[in-house]
């Protein structure tokens, strides 16, 4: 096979036709109130949890989503965290560590000197690994978090930025 028959058929265009991910929202409801029966179950009202997540969506770092909805960057983590994302202050070995400290097989100061964290941070860990994420809540603000194609993103814990908030 020459190389004018792998070139047969092969056509030169001028441009190309622009391919995307459609996102679908098919509720007219706000953020806010797509939120509503989650409120008692989230650290913050609704609004503010709006607004940590739209910030979010942004690219705005935990922290200062946070700032901007007026709660403590805490606050904003432990909301994304029960929202479906990945804000944990530890890597997954300090997460490793903490969940042991969670079943009793390692003392808090063990724990603490293994991470490598304070105390807001290690209180933070805590709470990631001991509140499962709410299916439902992650489903109302999909259209404001969704990763392309579905897809969790694999450096979401890196990028998160949440151990600098403590």
């Amino acid at each position: 096979m020459g190389l004018s028959e792998i070139a047969a058929g092969i056509e030169v265009t001028e441009h190309q036709r622009e391919c995307g991910v459609a996102a679908v929202d098919d509720t007219d409801a706000s953020l806010a109130e797509r939120l509503t029966p989650f409120e008692t179950a989230l650290p913050c009202s609704t609004t503010e949890a709006a607004t940590i997540v739209e910030a979010y969506a942004s690219g705005t770092a935990v922290d200062a989503c946070g700032h901007a909805a007026d709660v403590p960057p805490v606050t904003a983590a432990k909301t994304l965290h029960l929202l479906g994302e990945q804000v944990s202050p530890v890597g997954p070995q300090g997460r490793e560590i903490v969940r042991d400290w969670l079943t009793g097989e390692l003392s808090r100061r063990d724990a603490m000197g293994l991470t490598g964290v304070g105390e807001r941070t290690f209180a933070l860990a805590a709470y990631v690994e001991s509140h499962d994420p709410l299916p439902a809540a992650r489903d109302a603000v999909e259209g404001a978090l969704s990763s392309p194609l579905g897809e969790t993103d694999p450096l979401g814990e890196a990028r998160s930025d949440v151990g600098e908030l403590l």
